[in-house]
C-alpha cells in the first residue's frame, strides 16, 4: 500500500476529512496544507484507518476536534463591536446622538442629559477611540 493511500479508511473518515479540510480552506490554508491537517485530525482521533482488518475497536479520541473548534471561535471574539451591532442598536445611538447634539444647541450640560443618553454618548466616544488608537 503506497503512502498516502486512503483505501484503508471508512467511508464517514473521508467526510469528516473532507469537512474539516473544507474548514480549513475557509480559515485561509492552501488545498495541500488543508488537506494535510484534516488527515492528520482524522488519524488523531480516530487512529487511522478503520475498514475491516485494520484494527477496529478503539475509542474516538475528540481532543483534536475540540482544539480546533476552541481556535476558530477565537477569530469570533475578536470580530470588532460593529460588526456584530445589530441594526436596532445602530439606529438607538444615531438617536442618541441627535438628541446630545439637539441638547448642546439648546445650551443643556451633559450632565443634565437623561442618563441613558449620557451612556450611549460614552460608549461612542469610548468606540470612536479604540478607532483612532487602532488606526495608529
Amino acid at each position: 500500500m503506497p503512502r498516502g493511500d486512503k483505501s484503508s479508511y471508512t467511508s464517514k473518515q473521508k467526510r469528516k476529512a473532507e469537512h474539516i479540510e473544507e474548514s480549513y480552506e475557509k480559515r485561509g490554508a492552501s488545498k495541500k496544507e488543508a488537506e494535510r491537517r484534516a488527515w492528520a485530525t482524522v488519524n488523531k482521533s480516530s487512529g487511522g484507518g478503520k475498514l475491516s482488518g485494520s484494527g477496529r475497536g478503539k475509542k474516538e479520541d475528540k481532543s483534536p476536534s475540540r482544539k480546533g473548534g476552541q481556535k476558530g471561535g477565537r477569530s469570533t471574539a475578536r470580530k470588532r463591536a460593529s460588526s456584530t451591532t445589530t441594526s436596532k442598536q445602530k439606529a438607538a445611538a444615531s438617536s442618541n446622538i441627535k438628541k446630545a447634539t439637539a441638547a448642546a444647541k439648546s445650551k443643556r450640560t451633559i450632565s443634565r442629559l437623561p442618563k441613558k443618553t449620557r451612556t450611549a454618548l460614552s460608549k461612542k466616544g469610548a468606540e470612536s477611540a479604540r478607532r483612532a488608537r487602532a488606526a495608529r
